[in-house]
């Protein structure tokens, strides 16, 4: 039989839906990679492999009656293990998560997925509470690159990552507050999309930096994505940060050409602390799309600070009363940062948000002049799972950290942001951030879309 988890989305639902195969088959294919190749990945932590055939097999019914099938029939996919599913405990990659008791219900997105006629096969691994770049996790196991098992997936949400890159969901869910979809999408070569801040409602996701949290889709084709937030957007009365409710579908405008799109390179901050083949991606975008002229974002540097100060004192105040109960039970790494982060003075917090809105202001003039801006996803490829330091401009830094050097300005004011893969002729893939302006993501995926069309940009299942 016909390989149909090395397909993508948009493929397999039109399959099923023409007959050539069933719900119920794909989904046991899947189940069947995910059985043979997750223990070496460490992409699930739980599988629903009932809850999936289950599904299928409505779908299947559906068919049989000649029923009209929704966008997403028997399409397999797979949520960071933050989003609550019923009857299984969310975990958000903590050891002290796991006393909890199971979710009584699914998570906004999981329903609307579901409502498209997505198969759920299960919750994904991913760094504990969200504070983390690399897909390490001390307590799930570190989740490894399959195209180089070695290699990091990126974080947190690296066992979304590693499930699409596998083959073993076609779509996967993932938070991203500082980077965490993007750093995955370009370490695993795939095509992610991190929506504007308050796109996608985040109700039934275990927080971590509320003014910063966003969620969204990792793919292996912009059509993919597009599917998915079409399915997936929309207001939602339980986040009371996604009010947009009017905003168009994508897919239909992805056909467009990108005729009078006014597109930029990042400049200053985005053209250092990267190595060869970071600006080598954005040099290949960006003469594919005509974009030679550069642009500068105000004080990118500062924001990334800005962000770091946020991030910090704002997760140490959700996990207060964790660390003084349980600090035996946090990775050390994790725990020892939120310690950090309740040391620092107020006024810094109060400091970083006023920065923030000056900063936003700044850049939005910015799209006066431009529709969409390049710059590089991650400084470097995938490092090795144990690695703890790279050179960056000739200087030795923690990995962990500076993973999210180029991601933090973008997130740090809600910008929709697509990550694109590119392949170097030899080696590992590294992505290149497609940004927007809110509510733009039409946009970013439109281009993103011409590039993959041409074969410019690719997303690889790992053999």
């Amino acid at each position: 039989m016909r390989q149909w988890t090395h397909e993508p989305a948009h493929q397999l639902a039109k399959a099923v839906r023409n007959g050539e195969v069933t719900a119920r088959q794909v989904a046991e294919q899947h189940l069947s990679l995910i059985a043979a190749r997750n223990d070496g990945l460490r992409a699930f932590t739980d599988v629903t492999a009932n809850r999936a055939l289950a599904k299928a097999d409505a779908i299947d019914s559906a068919y049989a009656q000649r029923l009209k099938l929704p966008p997403l029939a028997g399409v397999p996919f797979a949520v960071k293990n933050l989003f609550d599913v019923a009857g299984l405990v969310t975990r958000a990659g903590a050891k002290i998560n796991r006393d909890y008791a199971p979710a009584s219900a699914d998570a906004t997105l999981v329903v609307r997925m579901e409502a498209a006629g997505a198969v759920l096969l299960g919750a994904l691994n991913m760094g504990e509470y969200a504070y983390d770049f690399t897909g390490r996790n001390a307590h799930d196991g570190h989740a490894r690159n399959p195209h180089d098992p070695e290699r990091m997936t990126g974080g947190s949400s690296g066992g979304s990552g590693g499930a699409a890159a596998a083959g073993l969901a076609a779509i996967t869910l993932g938070s991203d507050t500082n980077g965490s979809i993007r750093v995955p999408a370009s370490l695993c070569g795939l095509f992610g999309l991190k929506p504007s801040y308050g796109g996608l409602s985040r109700a039934g996701t275990f927080p971590f930096i509320a003014s910063l949290d966003h969620v969204g889709p990792l793919a292996r084709s912009v059509q993919d994505l597009a599917l998915a937030y079409d399915a997936m957007r929309g207001a939602d009365p339980l986040d009371p940060v996604c009010t947009n409710g009017t905003a168009e579908p994508v897919t239909p405008s992805l056909e467009g050409d990108l005729a009078g799109l006014r597109i930029k390179r990042a400049g200053g901050y985005f053209t250092r602390m990267g190595d060869t083949q970071a600006f080598a991606a954005v040099d290949t975008i960006a003469h594919a799309l005509g974009a030679e002229a550069s642009i500068e974002l105000p004080e990118a540097h500062r924001a990334r600070a800005a962000a770091f100060i946020i991030t910090m004192i704002e997760g140490s105040s959700l996990h207060r009363d964790r660390i003084r109960e349980r600090p035996q039970d946090f990775d050390p790494e994790v725990r020892d940062r939120l310690i950090a982060g309740a040391m620092l003075p107020g006024d810094w917090y109060v400091k970083a948000q006023k920065f923030r809105r000056w900063y936003q202001a700044g850049v939005m003039k910015l799209f006066q002049e431009t529709d969409l801006i390049l710059a590089p996803a991650t400084p470097t490829s995938a490092p090795l799972v144990d690695q703890k330091t790279f050179v960056l401009d000739g200087q030795t830094l923690p990995v962990r950290p500076n993973l999210g050097i180029f991601t933090q300005p973008i997130s740090f004011i809600g910008l929709p942001v697509v990550t694109v893969p590119v392949w170097p002729a030899q080696g590992m893939p590294i992505g290149v951030q497609i940004i927007a302006a809110p509510g733009k993501e039409g946009l970013a995926l439109r281009a993103a879309h011409w590039l993959e069309c041409r074969g410019i940009v690719q997303a690889k299942v790992a053999p």
